[in-house]
């Protein structure tokens, strides 16, 4: 399998046109922050907070009623190379699933045992025959604990064979083998792995250049980890999800899916204070502040706001994610409004100022 490793280039920021490196045509529309009702000041805040509080940022890219209004990369990163992007590659899993579905190749509600009858185990338990494609969406698979799969020499069977003591759909543990399994369902009914599925239906219509997904020893994408993209493909993923499916006037993802994959299906905690306690859809987490988002390990985020008509795309390699997303909420909530600010040259060259000369601590 793949290697995580990083990239180097040069830090940059970009207000008034698309980076080169992106082809031509498929980078989002630029525009300077107070275009779209954001004061430049309060970007290079959140920025200079992030550098200061956060270990270690990556990359940072802000779009606002469809246009992207700033962006960063801290050294070596850059804008024209792929990043891991852990769990994140949950939500695109969804989405691979969701497509799916809606060309009838299978439903929410079909169990999972249907697609492996020669991968089960010998005797499979009640509660195994009774999970279904939504309780493994959810992350309500039944498991007390999630399997430890990587020694395993098949995962389908490995998964197959952990003891399920829950009844599906009453138990939330967050179940990255779940999300394999969706992976490999995908492919059992569509006869492609799931990054090629997604490949001509949204990689491709989105200008997301040359995808990679790692694969399990079966070769199957490995659906709960294991997708790298750059940051502006993180953002057209979420400006996507913001306009209900619908890219370039066509409907790319069903808005009743999208409906349902964003909203709270399952209960994952009472903590009002927490983000990962707000509820949990389909393999997407929802936030405060009428939030919701695709997460993964260190630090990867693609938030997205509807009540700001907004999307946040974020890198980093940090051991805190509440405390990252917590400066997203203090210093770029407030900074929305719904109108158009006067232009301010002087703030946002100090923007760029202080982007140029952003490095990653590790």
């Amino acid at each position: 399998m793949k290697s995580i490793g990083l990239f180097v280039v040069a830090a940059t920021a970009v207000f008034s046109s698309p980076i080169t490196s992106v082809a031509q045509g498929t980078a989002m529309p630029r525009s300077t922050p107070e275009a779209q009702g954001i004061s430049a000041s309060a970007i290079r805040d959140f920025i200079e907070t992030a550098d200061r509080e956060v270990n270690s940022m990556h990359s940072f890219m802000l779009v606002r009623h469809g246009h992207v209004v700033a962006e960063a990369w801290w050294q070596p990163e850059a804008a024209d190379r792929p990043h891991v992007l852990w769990s994140l590659s949950k939500s695109f899993t969804s989405t691979a699933v969701g497509l799916a579905v809606a060309e009838g190749k299978l439903n929410v509600d079909d169990h999972v045992t249907s697609f492996f009858p020669n991968d089960l185990p010998p005797n499979p338990s009640t509660n195994l025959k009774a999970m279904r494609i939504r309780d493994l969406l959810t992350m309500n698979a039944g498991h007390q604990d999630e399997l430890n799969w990587r020694q395993a020499e098949h995962w389908t069977k490995a998964f197959l064979a952990h003891p399920v003591p829950h009844k599906p759909g009453t138990h939330f543990r967050y179940n990255t083998p779940a999300t394999y399994m969706l992976s490999a369902v995908v492919q059992k009914v569509t006869g492609e792995s799931v990054l090629e599925y997604l490949t001509p239906r949204l990689f491709e219509p989105l200008g997301v250049e040359k995808p990679d997904w790692e694969t399990s020893p079966q070769g199957i994408s490995i659906g709960g980890y294991g997708l790298y993209l750059r940051t502006e493909d993180i953002a057209k993923f979420g400006q996507l999800y913001l306009q209900k499916g619908e890219w370039n006037g066509k409907q790319l993802i069903p808005a009743e899916w999208i409906e349902q994959a964003t909203s709270r299906q399952v209960s994952n905690g009472s903590n009002p204070d927490s983000d990962w306690e707000q509820g949990y859809g389909f393999q997407f987490w929802r936030c405060r502040h009428g939030a919701f988002r695709g997460d993964g390990k260190d630090g990867q985020f693609c938030i997205v706001l509807p009540e700001q008509d907004a999307v946040i795309a974020i890198t980093a390699n940090t051991g805190n994610m509440q405390a990252e997303l917590n400066i997203v909420w203090d210093k770029l909530l407030p900074a929305f409004k719904e109108t158009a600010l006067d232009e301010n040259s002087a703030e946002n060259e100090r923007l760029r100022a202080v982007v140029k000369g952003l490095k990653a601590s590790r």
